[in-house]
């Protein structure tokens, strides 16, 4: 038999888009850096040339938007930039990016279906975070049963829908579902998530639970912790951030989860933070947040409230401590602008043990 001649009626004329794109790099994109990422695509899939104007003027961005958009995918590491002698933009590499080795949860593992979920999955200590599972019809409709007769007069999914401006996906139904039963939100902090989305102009599922997710790891579980909660962009971050000696970054998910908890588990107010901020730049240039998180849980224990009390401390600590002959370098130490050192930095000694060495030696 002679070779087969193999052919089509038409082709689709379409543009391929990496679902590691969808994945991992388009959730955190605004909508300028998704049009001039998705239009490069495009342009390159057509072996077709732009330009920066070309792509401001199809989008009614401005040139600045576009460089923006370009340094934002750049600092992603999914595309290179190159530039001739005065710094002009003068061509784009788009990366492969199923060759990179920046991984993470692919959408086919996060919705995998749980075949026999367990019994206490719906039960959960603080801050651990349970799978995600598929809900059946019947679920669906005993949830749906169970929430039209409870007395705190609020209809979740009413709410969830004037908040989306549509009717629910199956999806979203699923959403609310885990996080009402598996995260553990009354119909109250549900509503208090809403809210908070939408305060931010945030309105897809996703987002929200997210948001939930780190309201559940940070113990964020009431209407007064979730307004006392500052965001990953808030500016009481940055001011932390700042006082730290971290200008410039964005904050981590670890970073703004210290914060939470300096907040909303340790109840401080700014000036209390600030003030242990200020004391962990005296003392280290290292872990920074693990040093002000120890100075913070140690007033938290001893019942700090107010930033005289952190005073208090100081000056109680120093009648404790033994004077110091002149010229002895630990008294130069003591008086040192390092105000951390005016706090005690170790645990109690133990005397038995201590004197066990000596008598052995």
């Amino acid at each position: 038999m002679g070779a087969l001649t193999i052919y089509q009626d038409s082709y689709i004329n379409a543009t391929i888009l990496s679902n590691r794109f969808i994945d991992y790099y388009m959730t955190d994109a605004n909508d300028a850096q998704l049009k001039v990422y998705l239009y490069l695509v495009r342009m390159m899939g057509a072996h077709l040339e732009t330009s920066v104007s070309d792509i401001a003027d199809r989008f009614n961005f401005t040139e600045k938007d576009v460089l923006r958009a370009l340094k934002y995918w750049k600092g992603k590491e999914i595309l290179d930039l190159d530039l001739d002698d005065n710094g002009t933009v003068v061509g784009v590499h788009l990366k492969n990016l199923c060759q990179l080795e920046k991984m993470g949860p692919t959408v086919e593992s996060t919705h995998m279906p749980q075949q026999t979920p367990a019994p206490q999955s719906s039960v959960s200590s603080e801050g651990v975070i349970p799978i995600k599972p598929s809900y059946s019809a019947a679920q669906v409709r005993a949830f749906k049963s169970s929430h039209e007769s409870t007395e705190s007069g609020i209809d979740i999914f009413y709410l969830a829908e004037v908040y989306r401006k549509k009717p629910l996906s199956q999806a979203d139904i699923s959403t609310i579902i885990y996080i009402c039963e598996e995260l553990g939100f009354d119909d109250e902090m549900f509503d208090q998530l809403l809210q908070y989305c939408a305060e931010r102009n945030k309105s897809d599922f996703r987002y929200i639970e997210k948001v939930a997710i780190s309201w559940k790891e940070n113990g964020i579980n009431t209407p007064e912790k979730v307004a006392a909660a500052p965001g990953k962009y808030d500016r009481k971050v940055y001011e932390i951030m700042r006082q730290l000696g971290k200008t410039g970054n964005t904050p981590t998910e670890a970073e703004v989860s210290y914060i939470n908890r300096w907040v909303c588990e340790y109840g401080f107010a700014d000036d209390i933070i600030l003030e242990a901020c200020e004391r962990t730049v005296l003392a280290t240039e290292k872990n920074r947040f693990q040093y002000a998180d120890r100075i913070l849980k140690n007033w938290k224990e001893k019942g700090v409230g107010k930033l005289s009390d952190v005073q208090d401390l100081d000056r109680a600590h120093e009648k404790k401590s033994p004077a110091k002959p002149v010229g002895d370098a630990s008294a130069a130490g003591a008086n040192s602008s390092n105000r951390f050192n005016r706090f005690s930095q170790r645990g109690d000694i133990d005397f038995a043990e201590l004197e066990k060495k000596i008598v052995k030696n």
